[in-house]
């Protein structure tokens, strides 16, 4: 079964918790902490595969998820990071994230790698936090989740020439009799139901490949038949053959069949309409002479090339085919991407903080104060909220943030909600200057 399009849910591993330990030794008082970080989650990556032809396996699962880091421990001893889990695809393969739209991948090479979904940080033990002032902290930081999102997989054929038309036109039989390749045909529509991919070889130096798509029809563009399906597999090409029967078997008009076919060409895609085209008059051996002169004729004023051929007896292929390669030689490859590991662009990468800017308001509707920002977000999800001392230096590191003095404008009083993150919290109104000190706080940014 040939499928070209899935929708599947991952969630990257989340980063191990930080430990909170301190240092036991016989003639050592005093030791100190010594709690170890956590390992980071296991990312989930996307790797092209040129042995893969389709996206089936990915039809019966759905949702992937990547391990967790391994929590530290006492010792300074650090978390192992968790193993990334890989999804080989085939080559062709973009990921969409559902929900945004952004193109988190684009893989066209054997090996290409892209990490759709970042695991998490491993949070930091009781060790990074001792100081002057605070020499045995009780808290670590938690691990940071990794990233979950829906992601739509799609396949679009690699391939150098596109073989277009209204179904029943003869593609099939052009590929077959071009190439190696070896596609069903039968004398109905539609007998083409997926596309078919053939090497055609023009000596012994060039090759190039032909993708034979299956038929569209008035209305592709906005998915009547399988156009979308189908459409989407054209746009990898560099060249199109735009096939028409002129056998008059059909009693359609060939003129009339290559205006629709452009129509939806354009209407579909920008680029499409734009790409280059060669029309091929197919099934001569059906017609009648007068007729394939009067059509070539009547198509010269396309000003596009023109080959009048038969696919069934190979009259007529050999000029194409020299006239593809040629064309092929002038046109460009696409350009590779230029790393073969894609990082999107998550608010925290390994080595960097995140972004310190933040933003409150109040939500009159939920009657709650919203403050949302990558670096509180992360300072939030990372914080032990059953550990006293780690909910100090929370409060402290909002406070200098000015997070406080921000809600005391909007209005925020003793007892409000304030949201950060899916974490909500009562809104404390007390000065810095004026709370008691605590050997457990610590003076930090939402940016450690």
């Amino acid at each position: 079964m040939f499928v070209d399009e899935v929708t599947i849910e991952v969630r990257a591993g989340d980063g191990g918790n930080g430990a909170v330990a301190f240092r036991k030794e016989k003639y050592v008082p005093r030791g100190g902490p010594n709690g170890g970080d956590g390992g980071k989650g296991g990312d989930i990556i996307l790797e092209a595969d040129s042995n893969l032809s389709t996206l089936l396996d990915f039809r019966y699962q759905q949702k992937y998820d990547a391990e967790r880091g391994i929590h530290g421990i006492g010792r300074d001893m650090h978390g192992k990071d968790a193993k990334d889990r890989v999804l080989k695809v085939p080559l062709g393969t973009v990921a969409t994230d559902v929900n945004t739209g952004q193109t988190l991948a684009d893989l066209t090479r054997h090996g290409q790698r892209a990490v759709i979904a970042r695991g998490g940080q491993g949070g930091k033990g009781n060790a990074h936090f001792a100081s002057s002032v605070q020499q045995a902290p009780k808290f670590a930081e938690n691990g940071e989740p990794g990233e979950g999102r829906t992601v739509r997989l799609e396949l679009k054929l690699l391939a150098d020439v596109g073989l277009i038309g209204y179904p029943n036109v003869g593609k099939s039989t052009l590929i077959a009799a071009l190439s190696a390749a070896r596609p069903k045909i039968a004398d109905y529509p539609f007998t083409t139901l997926v596309p078919n991919l053939g090497v055609v070889r023009v000596d012994d130096a060039r090759t190039f490949v032909v993708a034979d798509i299956p038929g569209l029809i008035e209305g592709a563009s906005e998915g009547v038949g399988l156009g979308h399906q189908f459409l989407r597999h054209v746009e990898r090409t560099r060249l199109l053959v735009h096939v028409i029967d002129i056998s008059g078997t059909t009693r359609r008009d060939p003129l009339d069949d290559y205006a629709i076919i452009n129509r939806e060409l354009a209407a579909y895609s920008e680029h499409l309409a734009e790409l280059p085209q060669v029309i091929a008059l197919n099934k001569t051996d059906v017609a009648d002479p007068e007729t394939v002169e009067l059509l070539r004729a009547e198509f010269a004023d396309e000003d596009r090339p023109v080959f009048a051929l038969s696919a069934a007896t190979h009259a007529g292929l050999e000029p194409l085919v020299y006239y593809l390669a040629e064309r092929l030689d002038e046109l460009p490859h696409e350009a590779p991407p230029a790393e073969d590991i894609v990082r999107i662009t998550p608010d925290t990468v390994k080595g960097r903080r995140p972004s310190r800017r933040w933003e409150a308001r109040y939500d009159a509707g939920t009657q709650v104060y919203v403050v949302s920002g990558p670096g509180m977000e992360r300072l939030v999800a990372m914080t032990d909220l059953n550990n006293a001392a780690a909910l100090n230096r929370l409060q402290r590191t909002l406070e200098k943030s000015g997070v406080i003095s921000k809600l005391r404008t909007l209005g925020a009083k003793e007892g409000d909600t304030v949201r950060i993150r899916d974490i909500e919290f009562d809104f404390v109104d007390e000065d810095a200057g004026d709370a008691p000190e605590d050997p457990d706080e610590e003076d930090e940014e939402a940016s450690e």
